[in-house]
């Protein structure tokens, strides 16, 4: 059920490549919830309010550490690389709602 009690009996898939997948599941990681939750949030344009729990922080954390050696890597970001910087601009967002939550 739904949070409006009606019974999700509606199956929904799609195939993605391997890159859209990784970044689909990063921002899953990211917003603590489940993957239908998130998915079924964006497509309906409702806001996704990020529960910070020891789960999120693993995943910024874990996130943090894979954009920093990919920028080692990359020695600088360009536009050329616009998927990490979509993640880095969600994981910069995401430490900033948690960072307001704290004060």
């Amino acid at each position: 059920m739904d949070s409006k009690g009606r019974w999700r009996n509606k199956i929904v898939a799609f195939r993605v490549s391997p890159e859209e997948a990784e970044q689909i599941d990063a921002c899953v990681r990211l917003s603590g919830l489940s993957k239908q939750d998130y998915i079924t949030k964006r497509l309906t344009d409702r806001e996704i309010v990020v529960q910070g729990n020891p789960r999120v922080y693993k995943a910024l954390r874990n996130q943090m550490a894979e954009i920093y050696e990919e920028l080692k890597r990359l020695e600088k970001c360009s536009e050329e690389n616009e998927e990490l910087l979509s993640t880095l601009r969600l994981v910069a967002e995401t430490l900033y709602g948690l960072k307001g939550e704290n004060e």
